[in-house]
């Protein structure tokens, strides 16, 4: 089973936040596969389907963003799934707003879900898709700002980024991450 783990906080206060990047690809994801995201399971929404051979799994943490670990390995041991199907889906302040960037192994980079995520998971070798959120001005608080909504004159970049990373992860349940990786990095 491929799961795709889209991170952010749940609730309507953080619904369109640059930290839900990563349920927003996956709620974009959802509605290009037909798939509802919506059984409560594994501290986790959760969204099941059959995309030609391959049973794939949408996962959206509602532990919180600094606590994403502990959904991803209930998940993990109740679906006996193995940890090369998993692509984790999350906001990067390093990428520019409208770009993607596709790692399989790294250190967290100062991102708590993804800290989190090694710490349950024992590894920093996992699939990963950045969405860019870009970096915020100079002087303002990095919580203030991942917690801060988009504007309006980067909606386009967004609905982009957004796009691109569904057809990444799209193309990644046909080809391996390494050939993923090549494609969508060097669109970049």
């Amino acid at each position: 089973m491929r799961w795709i783990v889209g991170l952010g906080n749940p609730g309507a206060a953080y619904a369109h936040t640059r930290h839900n990047a990563g349920f927003m690809v996956v709620d974009e994801l959802a509605r290009r596969l037909n798939i509802e995201v919506s059984t409560n399971k594994c501290k986790a929404l959760i969204g099941e389907a059959r995309v030609g051979a391959e049973k794939i799994a949408l996962i959206k943490p509602m532990t919180y963003m600094n606590l994403s670990g502990e959904s991803m390995r209930a998940f993990m041991d109740y679906y006996k799934v193995k940890l090369e199907d998993l692509i984790v889906v999350y906001d990067d302040m390093d990428t520019e707003t409208g770009r993607i960037r596709l790692r399989y192994q790294g250190s967290p980079g100062g991102h708590n879900g993804i800290k989190s995520i090694i710490q349950h998971m024992g590894t920093q070798n996992f699939n990963r898709v950045r969405v860019g959120i870009s970096r915020p001005k100079p002087g303002m608080v990095i919580s203030d700002y991942v917690l801060s909504t988009f504007a309006k004159a980067e909606q386009t970049d967004l609905r982009k980024s957004i796009e691109d990373a569904c057809d990444a992860i799209e193309y990644a349940m046909q080809h391996s991450f390494e050939q993923t990786m090549a494609k969508y990095n060097a669109k970049a």
